[in-house]
């Protein structure tokens, strides 16, 4: 095939899943977070392998993402709305059955207007400064809200993936104080956050990018391994350039494999230059330009002609090639493009 081979292991995620559930004692719910198309991984397998590993609680971004959430899981698992309900929303809202976790008072008027008993949740600022009711207005409006019953009180934390800022602490207290008093579940740590310890964890975590194999949570399991074919192979003698803007030059004889893969499949182009694909356990360097449908590999110390190479793979993860990239592996996941042949495996209960 022409195209890379994206192989996506279920059972690596439900396993990543548990271990996060584990890290939280009995009375905490762990939900899923599957925006962004299931971090690019296909939100239809990845939820339907997390609901029969015991999810019953999911998130996604905006309101339009719950088609396929519905499509895949049916109408019994509650799937929150971070961006809360927009304008134009309240039909999917409605006939999709989605929680929209309301961020304004603007918002909080347009639901109780246009869907009123529709359950909703509503998120509060802590200190990030991007999504939700600041203190001033969540003092205001709170008696209201207490009496229309939210069934999720949440926030995010800026710097969770730094467990020793003291921003952390500060959020954290911040929420206690804005929802002391109240009987409804809160919610303040995604995987960041469920790996600074109980304190953080509440009545419910919301795990996503631990999820998937990326950092913070440094236990995870790989799920995404990615391989590229490789179309074509020449010589290239010292003192010939490779790729676009000629930004490499052979300085030796050099076998170069040109494979099948570039910035069009979410290849980031600051990769030039400096990454690395596998031949089995063998690394070989990507030298020039990543354009957009080609890499260029010095293959020279492989005594054959591989059929393809490995950029995701057990040697290299989404965050040592966002380490390349200059990036992070949220990033990396998100991009990956869809012109790759996708394979599941695992994910069966």
């Amino acid at each position: 095939m022409g195209t890379g081979h994206l192989q996506i292991d279920l059972d690596a995620l439900v396993a990543n899943w548990k271990a996060l559930d584990a890290a939280s004692g009995a009375q905490v719910e762990t939900a899923a977070t599957v925006k962004a198309d299931g971090y690019g991984l296909g939100v239809g397998k990845v939820a339907r392998a997390l609901s029969r590993a015991g999810v019953n609680r999911f998130f996604i971004a905006v309101a339009e993402e719950g088609a396929a959430m519905r499509e895949a899981l049916g109408p019994s698992p509650e799937i929150f709305v971070y961006s809360g309900h927009m304008p134009g929303d309240s039909d999917m809202i409605g006939d999709l059955h989605l929680t929209p976790m309301l961020n304004s008072i603007e918002q909080l008027t347009r639901h109780f207007e246009a869907l009123p008993g529709h359950p909703f949740g509503v998120q509060l600022d802590s200190g990030m400064n991007r999504l939700g009711l600041e203190p001033a207005e969540w003092a205001a409006a709170r008696p209201i809200v207490e009496a229309q019953g939210p069934v999720l009180l949440q926030s995010h934390l800026a710097c969770a993936d730094e467990p020793d800022s003291e921003m952390n602490r500060a959020q954290l207290q911040q929420f206690i104080e804005m929802t002391e008093g109240m009987n409804t579940p809160r919610s303040i740590a995604a995987t960041g956050g469920i790996l600074l310890g109980p304190d953080y964890h509440l009545e419910m975590t919301r795990p996503g990018i631990g999820l998937y194999g990326g950092a913070p949570f440094d236990d995870a399991h790989p799920v995404a391994h990615l391989s590229l074919p490789v179309i074509q192979t020449r010589d290239v003698e010292p003192g010939e350039p490779v790729g676009y803007g000629c930004t490499w030059t052979a300085e030796e004889p050099t076998r170069v494999a040109t494979v099948s893969g570039g910035y069009a499949d979410g290849i980031i182009r600051a990769m030039g230059n400096k990454a690395v694909l596998f031949d089995g356990d063998v690394p070989c360097p990507l030298v020039g330009r990543v354009s957009m449908d080609l890499l260029t590999i010095d293959i020279t110390h492989l005594d054959h002609v591989p059929s393809h190479l490995d950029l995701l793979c057990e040697h290299q993860t989404v965050d040592d090639i966002a380490d390349v990239a200059g990036t992070i592996g949220y990033e990396i996941l998100t991009s990956l493009g869809a012109r790759y042949a996708r394979r599941y495996s695992g994910g069966q209960g």
